[in-house]
């Protein structure tokens, strides 16, 4: 037990190779009255959520009065010190970081050196899932899956963090599109994940949730096509893509979601003016 706290344990990472995001150690603490880390600097990030009780953290100068559900980070080389409240010390949780991608997820979720703390988590949640961070440490036999599910539970963490931080989340430049625009959006990746498939436009738009005359619309107004003629056009396209390959005809046809290769012909020479042995034998791709 250490001296300075009711609880405190910490689990090392076996795994000593790089990663976009590493997770170096985790742990959680419950220090006495009036502890205080710092001031002091880290190589690495180190993210603390408390789940009871409250302190102050201070970053580079600033302080920040922290309880429970919130979340506040430690980034690399910058001054910070933190100390328990001297009635209600904190119970808190921590997970070290490190990795090209660590600032990145951080400000994907809102979190800056400028705006260092998340509040108004839930306290529940993020306990539980700090808990299986943890636990990802306590098997050796494959370092390397421990290390691969402590940053799956990190990514689930970064998630939470950035549901508590909505209001702070980062906006792009440019003007959000407007409903329409979203849900043919939706639409076209559906297209270009499962054109493979066979999609049946009624399917997708009661899977999307919209009328198909309402879809077709949008579609057409967006596009220049119908939801049908784009479907075609990116099998068609993948079907170029895959005659410069070893597939016979009906693989490709299978591939691109032609259930019949002669129906996949004559939609080949529809759109490109010659029959795919044709294309293949170099007439469509000189």
């Amino acid at each position: 037990m250490n001296p300075e706290h009711e609880l405190f344990e910490v689990y090392m990472s076996p795994d000593d190779r790089e990663r976009d995001v590493t997770v170096l150690f985790s742990g959680q603490g419950r220090p006495h009255p009036n502890h205080r880390i710092g001031p002091s600097v880290h190589d690495y990030f180190l993210l603390h959520t408390v789940f009871e009780g409250k302190g102050m953290y201070t970053w580079e100068g600033q302080g920040y009065p922290c309880r429970a559900g919130d979340t506040f980070v430690i980034f690399p080389n910058g001054l910070f010190m933190y100390e328990a409240d001297s009635r209600h010390p904190w119970h808190y949780a921590w997970v070290a970081l490190r990795g090209p991608g660590v600032l990145r997820q951080l400000a994907e979720v809102g979190i800056t050196p400028d705006k260092p703390v998340v509040g108004s988590g839930e306290p529940e949640q993020l306990r539980k899932l700090y808990a299986r961070l943890r636990s990802s440490f306590r098997r050796t036999d494959h370092p390397q899956l421990e290390s691969l599910e402590a940053v799956g539970w990190m990514t689930l963490l970064f998630h939470q963090f950035g549901v508590a931080n909505r209001e702070h989340l980062p906006r792009s430049a440019a003007k959000e599109p407007a409903i329409i625009d979203r849900q043919v959006e939706q639409a076209i990746r559906w297209f270009q994940l499962q054109y493979s498939q066979q999609i049946g436009i009624e399917e997708l738009s009661r899977n999307l949730g919209y009328h198909r005359a309402h879809l077709f619309n949008a579609f057409k107004a967006r596009t220049g096509l119908s939801p049908k003629q784009y479907l075609t056009k990116i099998r068609i396209d993948k079907a170029k893509e895959l005659l410069a390959g070893p597939l016979t005809i009906d693989q490709i046809a299978s591939s691109v979601g032609f259930n019949d290769a002669l129906y996949f012909s004559r939609q080949f020479k529809k759109s490109t003016g010659m029959s795919p042995s044709e294309y293949r034998s170099g007439g469509g791709r000189g």
